[in-house]
């Protein structure tokens, strides 16, 4: 039987406000694409076809406009609204009716992680295990669900943010399920923080002698929840782009991995690689710094820019000091005509906000 794919991409993203007061938190660019945009081409590179996303009732319209019927990535999507956030198992439960008693593959649309899931794929295929989960080491495990295998690599006990992780591998927001998952999610009781936890599921099928497999992450993962990981995944993900020209070049100088979308300009300026320069925006007389990616139809004006995300008609004009590890949303002016020289600046605003420095 065919594997079914589901999405996660509901949520309120708090730890991401001010940029999440207006858009869902799977829609901030990541390198000049919506961080739910490197989900879905997961699923579609390991041949998953038909695909559940979930929704908010805040945000679903939004998923709904970026995502379109699917066509675009050649997939059949089916939108499925989860009325509160009650836990990732809660949101499996809810979408039952789409899964039915198919296999899945359950990605939750914030994460960001290289080397694809392709191998879980087939390897699932061959072996039809009732689940496989990806793990990846982490220096502070107490923000994630955690994971203890045995000697033979086996998973045994898995813990939802434990206070005293008894291992340092999280569990990292991709998991394959046979449709064994689904009686015990209908088992489950709200945990302690008021949510159905995966974790326990998992664990059922566990302690019910069913085989759960694990592997850890080939190459890096990003948990994007804070501002400082969109920082670091933008980073991560500019880190694999190759040179591509395609916009105009008045006495600029371009240095390295730099992709230029059609439309955008860039004139007296200098940008140094890895950086994104999106369809239809200006630099002008500034320089854009390693790890930068400028949204569509953006301005960067007698500035200097680095490790930083503009997202779509982001303004920036004039700042007497570097704009450094900075989030600037959708519409955001920052004007510096006239205030004193500094050395850095760094911002976190939310969509059209406007600051007169």
């Amino acid at each position: 039987m065919e594997l079914k794919g589901l999405i996660l991409s509901g949520g309120k993203g708090t730890r991401l406000r001010p940029l999440t007061h207006t858009r869902a938190k799977q829609l901030i660019p990541i390198a000049g694409k919506p961080n739910l945009f490197y989900a879905l081409e997961d699923l579609v590179a390991a041949g998953i076809r038909d695909i559940g996303v979930i929704l908010s009732p805040e945000t679903g319209d939004e998923v709904r406009a970026a995502l379109g019927d699917g066509s675009s990535w050649g997939v059949h999507l089916t939108y499925i609204v989860q009325e509160a956030p009650l836990g990732i198992a809660h949101a499996v439960k809810t979408a039952r009716p789409f899964l039915g008693e198919h296999p899945f593959v359950l990605y939750l649309g914030d994460n960001l992680l290289s080397g694809g899931i392709q191998h879980l794929v087939a390897e699932y295929r061959a072996t039809r295990p009732a689940a496989i989960v990806l793990l990846c080491p982490v220096e502070d495990p107490r923000a994630f669900g955690v994971v203890v295998l045995n000697g033979q690599g086996e998973v045994v006990r898995l813990l939802e943010k434990p206070q005293e992780p008894p291992s340092n591998l999280a569990l990292v927001g991709v998991y394959l399920f046979s449709p064994a998952i689904h009686p015990i999610i209908e088992g489950l009781r709200p945990s302690g923080r008021g949510e159905y936890e995966i974790t326990e599921a998992i664990q059922g099928l566990v302690d019910s002698g069913q085989k759960v497999v694990a592997h850890q992450v080939r190459g890096w993962w990003k948990d994007t929840g804070k501002p400082e990981d969109l920082l670091d995944a933008n980073r991560l993900a500019l880190s694999a782009i190759a040179r591509r020209i395609e916009g105009e070049l008045i006495e600029a100088q371009v240095v390295g991995e730099v992709v230029v979308e059609p439309g955008a300009r860039i004139v007296r300026s200098t940008v140094r690689g890895p950086a994104f320069i999106g369809a239809g925006a200006l630099i002008e007389d500034s320089f854009i710094g390693p790890y930068t990616a400028i949204g569509k139809n953006a301005q960067v004006v007698l500035s200097e820019v680095e490790y930083s995300i503009l997202m779509d008609e982001a303004r920036v004009h004039a700042l007497p000091h570097r704009l450094d590890s900075s989030i600037l949303g959708q519409g955001v002016v920052v004007d510096g005509r006239g205030s004193p020289r500094r050395n850095t600046l760094q911002l976190v605003l939310g969509d059209r906000s406007r600051v007169r420095l």
